[in-house]
């Protein structure tokens, strides 16, 4: 087994005429947390798209877990990966996403029970029993038995970091997930942020504009513009002595707009 759980090679995706990442590499160890941090289109977001397979690449090759995730081995050969073979992929793999996506007719519980049934084969009895140990975690066990219209954006947040990690995936992935939230929310969902990173050895891989909060959270922080990692390492280093002029200057702008690092 590889020492990388995601490794990405030589990687381009375009939509239309506009190429969005450019021959990108990097890899992932197990349990690393790391931080994607860059000006809006510079990519960040596709990579996590295309990791959770809800967008496809023109090129390249990607391993998750040591599994070719775009592609499969068939008679020696490797070939496009089919429904089925990025199924099994997608079961390693959960997403956090910007704007929930909780199923608005079900209640916070049957939320996070029913890709575990479905999924997973899990009893209704397990699941659920599951479920409240994950709300629990997350603060929101007493909303169990409510609506998704009936709580506010940090805790529809949190049901939805409760419904990733029911399915129990080796990486987990999250994309702005404090950006359509009120400001006074957005401390709640990152505190339950915190907790994961401190006490799990889940590998995660976090998008965000909040740099204090990736300061914090992050082994390494990547910083991207125009489809390419432009300067990589540690948080001390990049946040407080950037080497290369775009990654400085975009932190300045940060910095002017009143962000603390």
């Amino acid at each position: 087994m590889s020492d990388k759980i995601i490794q990405i090679e030589n990687v381009s995706k375009s939509f239309g005429n506009i190429q969005v990442l450019r021959d990108l590499s990097f890899d992932v160890a197990p349990g690393e947390k790391l931080a994607l941090i860059g000006p809006s289109g510079s990519g960040k977001t596709t990579i996590l798209r295309i990791l959770m397979t809800l967008e496809a690449i023109d090129s390249g090759h990607i391993k998750v877990n040591g599994e070719h995730l775009w592609h499969m081995a068939r008679n020696e050969k490797l070939l496009l990966a089919d429904e089925k073979h990025l199924h099994h992929m997608r079961e390693k793999i959960g997403m956090v996403f910007q704007h929930f996506n909780l199923f608005p007719h079900k209640t916070v519980l049957q939320n996070v029970t029913l890709a575990q049934v479905l999924t997973k084969g899990k009893t209704p009895k397990a699941a659920e029993e599951f479920a409240m140990e994950l709300l629990s975690m997350v603060g929101m066990a007493e909303k169990a038995s409510s609506m998704p219209s009936a709580l506010s954006g940090g805790q529809k947040q949190r049901v939805a970091i409760a419904r990733a990690l029911a399915l129990e995936p080796r990486v987990m992935l999250f994309d702005e997930v404090t950006s359509a939230l009120d400001p006074e929310l957005v401390e709640e969902v990152l505190n339950v942020m915190r907790r994961l990173a401190t006490e799990t050895d889940m590998t995660m891989l976090l998008v965000t504009h909040e740099m204090s909060f990736a300061h914090d959270f992050a082994d390494r922080v990547l910083f991207f513009d125009k489809g390419r990692i432009v300067e990589q390492g540690p948080p001390d280093k990049i946040f407080t002595n950037p080497k290369e002029e775009r990654t400085q200057a975009f932190l300045s702008k940060i910095l002017a707009a009143g962000q603390r690092l």
